[in-house]
């Protein structure tokens, strides 16, 4: 029987602060929680198409860490930049 590996939230902030990764978006560094956990859940999920890839990783993101509306689309980018990169380790 498979399986699933369920995320864990974070037990308190000091433990938040642990799972952050930063990356450049839009030329800036920013720090995002939990970004490690939601690249390994896009990847097993299979999505095709940076369209469907993009939204999904943009909607967990936005679970965990404040993202502007008016910069979602610069977060996009930089999320399935990572993505990508993830999937090469792989």
């Amino acid at each position: 029987m498979e399986t699933k590996k369920k995320r864990e939230k974070p037990c308190c902030a000091a433990e938040a602060m642990r799972r952050i990764r930063r990356i450049e978006v839009g030329g800036v560094v920013v720090g995002l929680a939990m970004l490690d956990d939601i690249l390994a859940d896009v990847i097993d999920r299979g999505l095709s198409g940076e369209t469907a890839i993009g939204d999904e990783l943009l909607r967990q993101v936005k679970i965990y860490n404040y993202v502007p509306k008016e910069a979602e689309s610069l977060y996009r980018e930089a999320l399935l930049a990572e993505y990508q990169n993830e999937v090469k380790k792989r």
